[in-house]
């Protein structure tokens, strides 16, 4: 189920490049921006808590296609830009095992324990 699940987020991650592709952005802005939404982490300098939400929100799918889809509503390709880097950097999380946040602590994700 593993490589499935692994196998669904490349092909997602896939489909965020080809978005990306789509506008008109030089393509190093991609490589650049994708590990932006890990300053999000930063949440944890206040505990657990607060760093599961930002981490969270900063890492949901839903969000992010929401935003892009705001952004194309808009015809604002920086909207639109963010949405993808956000789309495409969960599913490049979620390839190497790294989940939706518990409030436990970083390790603890809806993908299982980091590290095990």
């Amino acid at each position: 189920m593993k490589t499935i699940i692994k196998l669904e987020e490349l092909a997602l991650f896939i489909l965020g490049i080809y978005l990306f592709n789509r506008l008109n952005f030089d393509w190093w802005w991609f490589p650049v921006l994708i590990l932006a939404p890990d300053l999000s982490m930063l949440g944890y300098l206040f505990g657990n808590k607060s760093g599961a939400f930002f981490y969270n929100v900063f890492h949901h799918k839903a969000i992010a296609l929401f935003i892009y889809a705001f952004g194309c509503y808009l015809s604002i390709e920086s909207i639109q830009l963010a949405g993808i880097i956000l789309f495409s950097h969960s599913a490049m999380d979620r390839i190497f095992g790294y989940g939706l946040k518990y409030e436990k602590g970083f390790k603890y994700t809806h993908l299982g324990e980091i590290g095990k």
